[in-house]
């Protein structure tokens, strides 16, 4: 079995009429890498991502053809999206989510031989809500924060050397800093109109419990979970984990939201994942 997942970027408009600019012959598709449609003036930008499951062709190599990953996307989805952005009567801030994302899934099913495991839309650069086929009732939100720190990594069970040769400049007795990247993911019940918790009650939540806590800390001497162990990128994940888990259940009407998964980029090219087990 295998999984491919395709991006499809796309720009809608603010909420006028567009002349049906999502019809296949409306605009010309030369940079359907950026966006397609392409940007307008101010408009709305997505991503949808659309993970599809199968088997390989023998003969080809494919189990399906991207391109008909895009044309489904283009054809059944954003004429959708972009009736909802559209419609006088409502207010796009007001959107069920939950049910957007059901709907968008249900209308890939069939283009797409039911192989949709599962489709994101990110709805910002840090915001993006998923849902799988296989549990229609569940989202899956996640944002990303930042946060800045010192620490040193230091050991001291371990002689000065060993410490030096085992951390080297990050031994520093001074310690140093980074500027570190948390994603935070949450699982929670689509609410019987559609709707999932709004994203500011998560980023308060965040604030309040992780950022506040670490932002503009010494790990190793602000910290006291970091009292008794030595504050890695790996360790930095179980603490923020710690941090947020009891907390997560407070979001709103939410009455089952769980955190699922942390991931702290300690630089561009180091991240962790903890999925709290």
């Amino acid at each position: 079995m295998l999984e491919l997942s395709r991006t499809v970027r796309f720009s809608l408009s603010d909420g006028r009429p567009t002349g049906g600019r999502c019809e296949p012959a409306a605009t010309p598709r030369a940079n359907t890498y950026a966006a397609w449609p392409a940007m307008r003036g101010l408009g709305r930008y997505y991503e949808l991502d659309i993970l599809c499951r199968g088997d390989a062709d023998p003969a080809t190599g494919y189990f399906i053809n991207i391109k008909h990953i895009d044309r489904a996307v283009w054809d059944q989805v954003l004429p959708y999206l972009e009736s909802l952005i559209a419609d006088p009567t409502g207010d796009p801030a007001d959107a069920p989510l939950g049910e957007v994302l059901r709907r968008s899934l249900v209308l890939l099913e069939e283009p797409l031989d039911n192989r949709v495991a599962a489709v994101t839309l990110r709805l910002t650069p840090t915001y993006a809500i998923s849902l799988e086929e296989a549990d229609m009732s569940t989202v899956t939100v996640r944002q990303r924060y930042d946060f800045a720190a010192a620490h040193r990594l230091h050991v001291p069970e371990l002689s000065d050397e060993a410490n030096r040769q085992t951390f080297g400049k990050c031994n520093n007795p001074a310690g140093h800093g980074h500027n570190y990247r948390v994603e935070v993911a949450v699982a929670a019940t689509i609410d019987p109109n559609g709707h999932v918790f709004d994203v500011e009650e998560l980023d308060e939540i965040v604030d309040a419990a992780m950022i506040e806590q670490l932002d503009h800390k010494h790990l190793n001497e602000d910290v006291p979970a970091f009292a008794d162990r030595n504050p890695t990128v790996e360790h930095i994940a179980q603490v923020v984990w710690g941090l947020l888990a009891p907390e997560v259940g407070k979001l709103g009407h939410v009455d089952d939201a769980r955190l699922v998964e942390v991931s702290v980029w300690e630089t561009e090219k180091t991240r962790c994942v903890y999925r709290g087990d």
